[in-house]
């Protein structure tokens, strides 16, 4: 399982850096997963992770409660509407616009469905 979690951590990074080069995905949802899939692959790095002031406390609600801080929240939506207005000002085509609009309009619902931590 930890490998499995590693793994899944690793492809979160990887979209993250997509995010960052290439204006497709927003990068804070990314970061916050790979956070909580490494803190769930290692001793160690769940050790370094919980007991982080801003990571620990987000991880164990979201682990726990499923819960997502609301500055979590904010973060994620202000680096959700950076990308996809990058992408409107960059002139992205058509049909790159719709699938971010679908895929980042779900990301945001999931994000603020989930309780407060």
């Amino acid at each position: 399982m930890r490998f499995i979690y590693a793994g899944l951590g690793l492809f979160c990074v990887g979209l993250a850096v997509v995010g960052i080069v290439l204006p497709l995905l927003p990068t804070v949802p990314f970061l916050l997963l790979a956070a909580f899939f490494f803190a769930n692959s290692s001793e160690r790095l769940h050790s370094w992770i919980v007991d982080h002031n801003i990571f620990g406390p987000m991880i164990l609600d979201w682990r726990d409660h499923g819960a997502i801080r609301p500055g979590a929240k904010k973060a994620a939506t202000v680096s959700i509407a950076a990308v996809f207005g990058l992408s409107l000002l960059l002139g992205a085509p058509g049909y790159i616009i719709g699938i971010q609009a679908v895929v980042l309009s779900s990301v945001l619902f999931f994000i603020w469905t989930r309780p407060n931590g």
